[in-house]
């Protein structure tokens, strides 16, 4: 199953970057004797400020056809990392050939593509940073492939 990290936002050189990369490596490294990966991250920017109406178009292109829809939001469902593991693991185990999370912008996701993800997921009640969700992602992404693949990274 593959999965693609999709984000309005470019993120430069710089500490995130270099955390996402080595996550989303780590992942790939550890998914592919799971099934689970590769990670590939696919940004959009919106430089004509058309505001979340536009984010929705250019992110709506970037996801896969067909693809599980997963979105990044505070109001989401807030799950464990063994919890998240499970949940990659089931849909690897029912042939979903994709996987797609979305992370959204400043002003976060439009309600009606929200309301038409497959899960909605938070990191807590806090908002966050968008660059920095990506961040917690591909970590939590590297830890879910750790917990299916019985490594011993997550101590629960």
């Amino acid at each position: 199953m593959r999965v693609h990290v999709c984000a309005v936002g470019r993120l430069r050189n710089g500490p995130e970057l270099t955390l996402v990369d080595d996550y989303l490596d780590r992942f790939t490294k550890t998914g592919r004797a799971i099934g689970i990966g590769p990670a590939r991250v696919i940004e959009v920017e919106d430089k004509k400020g058309g505001g979340m109406v536009a984010e929705v178009a250019l992110l709506t292109r970037a996801v896969p056809k067909g693809a599980v829809l997963c979105v990044l939001d505070e109001r989401g469902q807030r799950l464990t990392s063994p919890e998240f593991a499970q949940k990659l693991a089931d849909w690897r185990d029912q042939g979903q050939g994709d996987l797609a999370f979305v992370v959204g912008g400043a002003d976060g996701i439009d309600a009606d593509f929200r309301a038409g993800a497959d899960l909605s997921l938070s990191f807590g009640a806090m908002v966050w940073p968008h660059m920095l969700v990506r961040v917690m992602l591909a970590e939590q992404l590297y830890r879910a492939a750790s917990i299916l693949a019985g490594l011993p990274y997550h101590r629960a």
